[in-house]
């Protein structure tokens, strides 16, 4: 057996096999062990990276919630000094209201007595004119009864 080439020719392949598989379970393994390392490092970056996504996100949230509290608080002022303003506003418009009653009422007065006095004047006026009728024309007293009771129902007219 050890004399035939066929033994021979499997011995050197055995052999040439075990050289080979020894080379290329080498490279197979380094080339294993490479790619392990950089799906290793991938992974490694990619949980960095999702830390930073959560760190964000989390500033994000935080930002907007202060946002909103901020949003809310001018809200807030907003209204008491709308409510502030319009109580002001009644408050200045009741001041106006009373001023201008207290004018009107001034400007009424005025006028009552302007009336008053015109009333007065007209009078005057319709008596002085009645005696110099009765002194004028030398009447008897019944006459001048009745041309005073006569001005006196003129007297309308003549206001009017």
């Amino acid at each position: 057996m050890i004399q035939k080439p066929e033994f021979w020719v499997a011995v050197s392949f055995v052999i040439f096999m075990a050289l080979v598989w020894k080379k290329a379970s080498a490279a197979i393994t380094a080339l294993l062990d490479a790619r392990a390392a950089k799906i290793r490092a991938e992974l490694d970056e990619a949980e960095r990276l999702h830390k930073d996504a959560l760190a964000l996100l989390s500033g994000y949230q935080r930002r907007q919630a202060d946002a909103l509290k901020e949003a809310d608080a001018i809200l807030s002022h907003a209204r008491e000094e709308a409510a502030r303003l319009r109580a002001q506003a009644g408050a200045d418009l009741d001041a106006t209201l009373k001023r201008r009653e207290a004018q009107a009422l001034t400007r009424i007065a005025q006028a009552e007595a302007a009336a008053v006095s015109e009333v007065r004047n007209l009078t005057v006026d319709v008596a002085v004119d009645a005696s110099r009728r009765i002194l004028a024309s030398g009447l008897q007293a019944a006459q001048a009864d009745q041309l005073i009771e006569q001005s006196i129902t003129e007297l309308p007219k003549h206001l009017h």
